[in-house]
């Protein structure tokens, strides 16, 4: 199967391929290959050195709330922490947060296809996908603080 290119998943989409666009889809490309949920703040900075300084925190966020509307880019809100971004979707995985630094981490899940897991009460829902958070520390931040506690 040949690689989706970012102007191919916007035009998918029923979305204008434009240069923010196609450079913040770049970035979470990038950012999954590292394994990254990157902020708003993190996809502007990056995006910026494919476009330039020209490129606005507005039409960042314009360009993530529409890309994220069309599904093309999945939105991650773990509670106290900001907003994340990536480019895996559709395989409805779940994620591990660092309580300490925010760290996330994708985990595929263990149970099979969407939605995985089943309410115990639907109250008349259909439901097609779970969303699981799993808390924690990272490896980084346990360590830290088995030291500290030394």
């Amino acid at each position: 199967m040949p690689e989706r290119t970012p102007d191919s998943r916007l035009r998918t989409a029923g979305l204008r391929v434009t240069k923010p666009r196609t450079a913040i889809l770049l970035v979470l490309d990038g950012a999954a290959v590292e394994h990254e949920h990157l902020t708003a703040a993190q996809v502007a900075e990056r995006a910026r050195t494919l476009l330039g300084r020209g490129l606005s925190v507005q039409a960042v966020y314009d360009c993530l709330d529409a890309l994220t509307g069309r599904g093309v880019i999945r939105r991650i809100e773990p509670a106290g922490h900001p907003m994340r971004y990536e480019a895996r979707v559709g395989d409805n995985h779940h994620h591990l947060v660092c309580r300490d630094c925010g760290r996330t981490t994708d985990v595929d899940c263990a149970i099979g296809a969407a939605p995985c897991l089943s309410p115990s009460q639907h109250s008349g829902f259909v439901v097609d996908e779970a969303e699981i958070t799993f808390w924690g520390s990272c490896p980084d931040c346990a360590q830290s603080a088995g030291e500290r506690h030394r």
